[in-house]
């Protein structure tokens, strides 16, 4: 049975713990440097844990590692893994800069192991089949698309001031963790962004400085794309509109549902997926990721598409400093 090594055990490296050692395919072993957070994986769910990815690497054998640090390591991590032949699989974002991009390129082409980004909405049914239908065209055209989205973030986490998230050069901000899932899975959609203006605050949340209100004017290619999304906000929502030159298609994941409405109609016509908890999303990622490592199709997100959208999530951060369009 493979072994996996979680690396970094905040509370993103407990849920892929916890799902990959529910998919019953791989052992799980995890690290971090703090040893409150390991004692509690090691209670919780019996893995064998270490004090630093030296010792883990040292002591145990792994096929693949999870890397679940804050964004600024992601790839140097990972081009360390790859080396080693271990397959790998890296949060979002996936970095904060391009500067290990081509040294990353390089890796994963002599090591020829498996990488996928953990951009999770590819995982979700009522992203993939909204995906599947405007692939075969029944609409037409692509020619709009509007993401509303947001929560109340303190409390989905309470600990949003004391970790990653203040700090930009970690991965944090609203633009950098939040924003580039529904950039991704837009990406994922229509195809990679080409133009932004971001327009960025910090309105409301306590005890930080990054922005937590963005709104951005896009386009991926010849299709505008309007972004809005607020982390203060009393529902917790997430709403895509994707207009098209026949009719639109809209894809509500606080209701796990998509639905099209053709010109003439008078009322959406909903898909309704089998309701899934958060969890149950990240095991299926999990799976996806053991399936990849065997060799079989997955539609996790890839090395490339997690570099454009890096390249969207740097773009509207200098547009949001300068207030000028920025071309990717």
């Amino acid at each position: 049975m493979p072994s996996i090594l979680i690396i970094g055990c905040g509370s993103i490296g407990e849920r892929h713990l916890r799902c990959f050692q529910k998919t019953g395919r791989c052992t799980v072993a995890a690290c971090d440097t703090n040893p409150v957070l390991l004692a509690a994986m090691q209670d919780r769910y019996g893995v064998p844990v270490f004090a630093s990815l030296d010792s883990a690497l040292a002591e145990g054998h792994y096929d693949a590692a999870v890397i679940c640090t804050p964004a600024n390591l992601h790839l140097s991590f990972a081009i360390r893994l790859l080396n080693l032949r271990l397959h790998v699989f890296i949060e979002k974002p996936l970095a904060i800069d391009n500067a290990l991009v081509p040294p990353m390129r390089e890796a994963i082409a002599q090591s020829q192991r498996f990488v996928a980004v953990a951009y999770v909405y590819h995982l979700m049914p009522w992203i993939v089949d909204a995906r599947e239908f405007l692939s075969r065209g029944e609409l037409g055209k692509v020619l709009h698309v509007s993401s509303t989205s947001g929560q109340h973030f303190p409390t989905f986490r309470p600990a949003y001031r004391d970790i990653y998230y203040a700090r930009h050069d970690l991965g944090g901000g609203g633009i950098q963790d939040a924003l580039t899932h529904i950039v991704n899975a837009v990406e994922w959609l229509i195809g990679p962004c080409t133009r932004v203006f971001c327009d960025a605050a910090h309105q409301a949340l306590e005890g930080v400085t990054v922005e937590d209100t963005v709104n951005i004017t896009a386009r991926h290619g010849h299709v505008l794309v309007s972004y809005a999304m607020t982390q203060f906000q009393a529902p917790n929502e997430n709403t895509l509109t994707i207009h098209c030159a026949h009719g639109s298609v809209k894809i509500e994941g606080h209701h796990q549902r998509w639905g099209t409405l053709r010109h003439g109609d008078k009322d959406w016509s909903w898909h309704i997926t089998p309701r899934m908890e958060r969890d149950d999303m990240f095991i299926a990622q999990a799976n996806a990721f053991m399936d990849g490592v065997d060799g079989r199709p997955t539609p996790l997100c890839t090395f490339e598409e997690a570099v454009q959208t890096l390249k969207f999530n740097q773009a509207a951060l200098r547009s949001a400093a300068s207030q000028q369009v920025e071309s990717l």
